[in-house]
């Protein structure tokens, strides 16, 4: 087991000081842990994130397991628990706040106010554009990472990220989706899901151009 020095030396070692310091002050919000979410959490873990905040309702069942991040000991957990242990194993040292509830327009403030940064990652399209359009509505200063199009076995160079508009940025290939008959597999969610946290630590960096 790495001490929190030994662990934060590592990373120094890795990123710079300048660069783990930004990233390990940094805090941020992740909407939904299915295939985007439970891998965008892992990849920032990775970085060295200091503090993220993982919101979820729903508990891992078997056909989550051929994309997300989770085993078969996570069968039956709520994803915010499951992801949770997963996230410590990696860095025990990293703080996780949990918010197992259903996002709706009612409980989006009292959840992502104190958040400037954002990540969308839900997997239906009604619920994507429910917190999409309300945090760009009420809360316009906020970095907002969202994603679309990322289903089946195409190219994984249609995966892109775009800047939409200012603080708002999409990722994907903003066609592909189950409702096109097409299947949700790990390479391409992953592709995506990777996309949006190389985005996230470009913003924690101060870098806002795609």
């Amino acid at each position: 087991m790495l001490s929190k020095e030994q662990w934060n030396e590592m990373l120094i070692e890795r990123h710079t000081k300048e660069v783990h310091d930004k990233i390990s002050s940094a805090s941020v919000i992740i909407a939904g842990l299915g295939g985007l979410g439970s891998n965008i959490a892992v990849a920032l873990t990775k970085a060295g994130i200091g503090h993220l905040c993982l919101v979820d309702f729903d508990v891992v069942e078997p056909s989550n397991l051929n994309r997300q991040a989770y085993t078969m000991s996570s069968l039956g957990l709520y994803k915010t628990e499951a992801l949770k242990d997963i996230l410590l194993s990696i860095n025990p040292y990293l703080k996780i706040t949990t918010c197992c509830t259903k996002v709706t327009e009612e409980n989006i403030p009292s959840i992502f106010k104190n958040f400037n940064i954002i990540c969308e990652a839900f997997d239906k399209a009604d619920n994507k554009a429910m917190l999409v359009n309300y945090i760009l509505e009420h809360y316009p200063d906020k970095k907002l990472v969202s994603a679309s199009g990322m289903a089946g076995y195409k190219s994984s160079n249609t995966i892109k990220t775009r800047k939409v508009m200012k603080n708002f940025y999409l990722c994907g290939d903003e066609t592909s989706g189950i409702e096109s008959g097409l299947s949700l597999m790990a390479p391409r969610v992953g592709i995506c899901a990777n996309h949006q946290a190389n985005m996230i630590l470009r913003l924690i960096l101060g870098i806002e151009d795609v």
